[in-house]
């Protein structure tokens, strides 16, 4: 694909401003931003991952998933602001997945260490694992405030704070991995995904982007489980104080 083409697919942006002018949707500004933001970076991320790929270089490597996971923290923590040490806690998140799962995949040579491999993998497990971790901050903060009441009544009785926020995380770790899941009952039948779909089109032969694409689910799989239920645990202590009260928020 030349520049020339590329410049031709912004037809695709035209139609959404269109129909958002039309109908007084007021998203014409956002998605004008959205589009140039997403031109600039991907064409800057492509130059950088170029100089890394050529450079095969581990300090550089090292660089691109400390970037990616401080990024990927920054826009997780905000969605879980009246969680206390939220940013940290999602930070742990991440890097233990991101750790797992490349241990994992090198340690078992399913995958070889090299940057290629490492940070495009990299980008997907990390960028997966901080929408997980939205999904779940966002349903868990509303579970705890609209189920106060009964979590101050479990403590009442002498229940623990586990057993008394054991439902509503409960709740959220199953809601935020429903997604990764129903996607995965549906792949191949009614969407060819992202990486799949780049592999054949790039002359790829089918059954090896197959083969690389279920390899990518079954790891976002793992993200998706780990994410939630490791956000999940270390958030719900921060919401009781030392006399195991519900703490509160103004």
């Amino acid at each position: 694909m030349t520049y020339l083409t590329l410049s031709i697919t912004l037809i695709f942006v035209v139609i959404p401003l269109v129909l958002s002018k039309t109908l007084n949707l007021g998203l014409e500004r956002d998605t004008i931003i959205a589009t140039v933001r997403s031109i600039i970076q991907l064409l800057l991320v492509g130059f950088i991952l170029k100089f890394v790929f050529d450079s095969e270089s581990l300090l550089y490597i090292f660089l691109m998933v400390t970037l990616m996971i401080v990024a990927a923290t920054h826009n997780a923590r905000n969605k879980g602001a009246s969680i206390k040490g939220i940013t940290w806690k999602v930070a742990v998140t991440l890097i233990f997945v991101e750790v797992l799962t490349q241990g994992i995949l090198i340690g078992l040579d399913i995958t070889p260490p090299t940057a290629q491999y490492i940070i495009s993998i990299s980008g997907m497990v990390i960028g997966n694992s901080m929408v997980l971790s939205i999904l779940f901050l966002n349903r868990f903060t509303a579970e705890v405030e609209s189920h106060q009441d009964e979590t101050e009544l479990v403590l009442s009785l002498g229940g623990t704070p586990k057993q008394a926020i054991h439902t509503q995380l409960i709740n959220s770790i199953k809601a935020s991995m429903i997604p990764t899941i129903e996607s995965q009952k549906t792949v191949g039948l009614v969407q060819l995904p992202g990486m799949m779909s780049g592999q054949i089109i790039a002359g790829a032969d089918p059954i090896q982007a197959v083969q690389f694409q279920l390899l990518i689910m079954f790891l976002l799989l793992t993200t998706a489980s780990v994410t939630s239920v490791m956000l999940g645990f270390l958030s719900y202590p921060t919401l009781f104080n030392q006399r195991m009260q519900l703490i509160q928020k103004s």
